[in-house]
């Protein structure tokens, strides 16, 4: 495994990080794995030198936090391991449950309570924003998120996909006021969602923030090196609204051209391309299938040629901003 440092912090993380969307609850979403089903990847992600681990409270209703919290504390060393979670999204019906979402004061410091609860830890390594939150003003939400640094229940905060100008506002506003800024931005990037290239990318840079892009495989359609049905896309109607522009089957099927010339897995490759982009710290990988973990460490050892990257970043064409809510 390879190792570096988040942003501008001193935690060590590995050049993957686990994504936990997918173990908790069956009920939640049908591809979801039960926490006897997800033990061997946890398993697993620990032996392969993985020690990034990204949840929700959102996921499967605090149940993703439970089992990823009760499975790092079987398999891991809670001093090594870091464990992110995110605040936003509603954790019951709306508009049923008043102050169950957002980013208010009252919502972000019950939900990291309730968060460190279901992890059975002491403090969150990374505490994200899961989207912005447009009825909140963002110095409230700035604030909270700071005081949950200085009291200790939070190490390091950060934020998910925004505007660039959005992002550059927030972290003037904490400068501002001496509070704890974003570390971490988790944006949509892959192959065939490029967007972020225009001016995140390059703010984060700058401003010396870790990239930890989620979807990094296009909700698995860069991984596989046929068009196939899978239970998720039978059942989530978001992967369709992401992937399915005019051009991105152009996109996959280069990836999988240079894969096929390489005599690897596609995910090897769009995996490898993604790890060479600038900025990127750590891609968020799923993981529900054997040989997934490996597969997805394999592409730490590939280095693309430059025709190859030329290859696979011709097809590109431009989206519409997608991902930010």
């Amino acid at each position: 495994m390879r190792y570096t440092t988040l942003g501008r912090t001193g935690m060590t993380v590995s050049r993957l990080a686990l994504g936990c969307m997918s173990y908790g609850d069956p009920a939640w979403r049908p591809w979801v794995l039960d926490e006897r089903s997800a033990r061997p990847f946890f398993q697993r992600a620990v032996e392969l030198g993985i020690n990034f681990f990204d949840t929700a409270n959102m996921y499967s209703l605090g149940r993703s936090e439970e089992v990823t919290g009760k499975l790092l504390h079987e398999f891991g060393r809670r001093d090594e391991v870091v464990i992110a979670t995110k605040v936003f999204y509603p954790m019951g019906p709306a508009p049923d449950s008043p102050n169950m979402g957002g980013l208010s004061r009252k919502n972000i410091v019950q939900a990291c309570e309730a968060s460190l609860r279901r992890l059975g830890v002491e403090a969150i390594d990374l505490y994200q924003i899961h989207r912005l939150d447009r009825m909140t003003p963002i110095d409230e939400t700035l604030g909270a998120l700071s005081s949950l640094v200085s009291s200790g229940k939070v190490r390091y905060v950060g934020a998910s996909s925004m505007y660039a100008w959005q992002l550059m506002k927030a972290l003037a506003i904490s400068e501002r006021n001496g509070w704890a800024r974003f570390v971490t931005m988790q944006g949509h990037y892959n192959l065939v969602y490029r967007e972020e290239e225009r001016e995140m990318l390059p703010l984060c840079l700058a401003e010396e923030l870790g990239v930890i892009p989620w979807s990094p495989l296009a909700r698995g359609r860069l991984a596989r090196a046929e068009d196939v049905d899978t239970e998720r896309e039978k059942t989530d109607a978001y992967t369709p609204q992401m992937y399915d522009q005019a051009g991105d089957q152009d996109v996959i099927a280069a990836n999988r051209a240079v894969a096929k010339a390489r005599g690897v897995s596609p995910a090897v490759t769009a995996l490898a391309w993604l790890l060479s982009r600038p900025a990127v710290t750590a891609p968020i990988i799923g993981a529900t299938k054997p040989g997934h973990l490996e597969t997805a460490v394999a592409a730490l050892d590939v280095q693309l040629s430059e025709a190859e990257v030329a290859t696979m970043e011709a097809p590109y064409k431009p989206h519409p901003v997608r991902g930010h809510s």
